[in-house]
């Protein structure tokens, strides 16, 4: 079994994410900063903090270089970090010593590191909210199919009332439509360049450090920053948070299908892997592997959320935990996204397995409502006695909850209209209307 299940070979299929995954491979962080040395030589250049020429030339060479990652490796166990190593080997494929002396002018590891992470991290933030788009767009779209199919709710995991199935697909979804908002918020927060020099203060910069860091923005296209952030960790933190509260509302998406599957109420999700001994299972493997995603990716939001303590203006740990937790918990994140969409357009739904529930638990289903329109003759709480007594003798003999109230009562009740399921699904059809609504105003992809 690999260390990473997510990059091994077996296992890559089902708690993997290639999208997500090649964002964070070594070519793609290398190709990333080399980027911001271009951009940074570039934005000097304009400046004239260096030769305009020479700016022109890094910039273009930083598209055109080939650095093979391994070659870097022995750098970076003994420096502990990526860059001293990258620019020298930079410099060298340049050959250019007359233009290459100009690389890397002012800045310091972090600053190239941070956003190079950041260019990663646009492409992160655009994926999920397509993901997340996706995934309420199908969701939406079943709620409203089943907005009506009666199923029996359950609370603390023992049968409660009835419900529609659509109600409780709309209160899968409803926390994904804040999760996109979240995610709009936090880009200008997240998506900000790092320029601060060595100690955090642009003081290599001249005088102009405040104004080429905007420059640097400019050419990458990323955030201004307000301030330095080598040693404030709040904006990775903070999407880190995101993905952890992401992967707690498909966790509970998820456990509700393992749920459904182990009852076999009639609702189903995914084809089902097989048994090596057993030909009758049908196994819900991506319910499985989407909850045990979203488990590890909210222990590792804990993980980055340690990053948080940064000491002074560097911390060479606080930093190293990021780079162990955060690619993992964005790729976990993403993953169990893929998971859930995809299991969200597979719903198998059996209505009438589902509207068994009413006849196995002989009407006790009822009894809230069963109470409530005795309450109508007599005060509530002995509405509630009468009632309460009745389950307690339909469970003992068998009957149905309706046969006891009929022959316990002799109010004129019209109880064929009280044990009608359809009567008692409340406003489900109204919470499904307005989720779909809410999902059509967010809007697509980036809306």
């Amino acid at each position: 079994m690999a260390i990473s299940l997510a990059e091994g070979q077996m296992f890559k299929g089902l708690f993997g994410d290639s999208e997500l995954s090649v964002l964070f491979s070594d070519s793609a962080e290398v190709r990333a900063m080399l980027l911001v040395e271009g951009a940074l030589a570039a934005a000097q250049g304009k400046l004239g903090t260096i030769p305009q020429e020479s700016g022109e030339i890094i910039n273009r060479m930083a598209r055109e270089v080939l650095i093979d990652p391994g070659h870097l490796a022995a750098g970076v166990a003994r420096d502990g970090v990526v860059v001293p190593a990258l620019v020298s080997a930079f410099a060298t494929e340049m050959q250019a010593p007359e233009h290459s002396a100009y690389l890397h002018k002012g800045a310091t590891s972090q600053d190239i590191i941070d956003t190079a992470l950041v260019l990663r991290l646009r492409r992160v933030l655009d994926t999920l909210d397509a993901r997340l788009a996706s995934l309420l767009d199908t969701l939406a779209a079943q709620a409203e199919a089943f907005k009506s199919t009666p199923m029996g709710a359950r609370t603390r995991h023992q049968i409660a009332t009835p419900t529609a199935l659509g109600a409780r697909i709309a209160g899968w979804g409803a926390p994904f439509l804040r999760h996109r908002q979240r995610l709009a918020e936090l880009r200008p927060r997240v998506l900000v360049v790092s320029l601060a020099g060595a100690s955090g203060n642009l003081s290599a910069f001249e005088g102009r450090g405040m104004e080429t860091a905007d420059a640097l923005a400019d050419e990458l296209g990323l955030g201004r920053a307000e301030l330095p952030w080598h040693s404030a960790r709040d904006g990775i933190c903070e999407l880190a948070n995101l993905c952890g509260l992401i992967c707690g509302s498909v966790g509970k998406m998820a456990q509700d299908l393992l749920l459904s599957a182990q009852i076999g109420d009639g609702l189903r999700a995914g084809a089902g892997g097989g048994s090596s001994t057993m030909p009758h299972k049908a196994n819900p493997t991506g319910a499985e592997a989407m909850l045990a995603l979203a488990r590890q990716g909210q222990g590792l939001a804990g993980q980055v959320a340690g990053a948080a303590f940064h000491a002074q203006e560097r911390d060479g740990a606080a930093w190293s935990q990021e780079w162990l937790s955060l690619p993992s918990l964005i790729v976990a994140t993403g993953a169990a996204l893929r998971h859930g969409l995809e299991l969200s357009k597979s719903l198998s739904v059996e209505p009438e397995k589902l509207a068994a529930v009413f006849k196995d638990t002989k009407g006790l289903m009822m009894a809230e409502a069963a109470s409530f329109a005795l309450a109508e003759h007599m005060p509530l709480a002995d509405a509630r006695a009468l009632t309460k007594s009745a389950c307690a003798k339909a469970a003992e003999t068998g009957e149905s909850l309706r046969a006891v109230m009929a022959r316990e009562t002799v109010i004129a009740i019209d109880w064929d209209r009280v044990f009608d399921v359809k009567t008692a699904l409340g406003e489900t059809e109204e919470i499904v209307r307005r989720f779909c609504g809410m999902v059509a105003e967010q809007g697509g992809e980036n809306a």
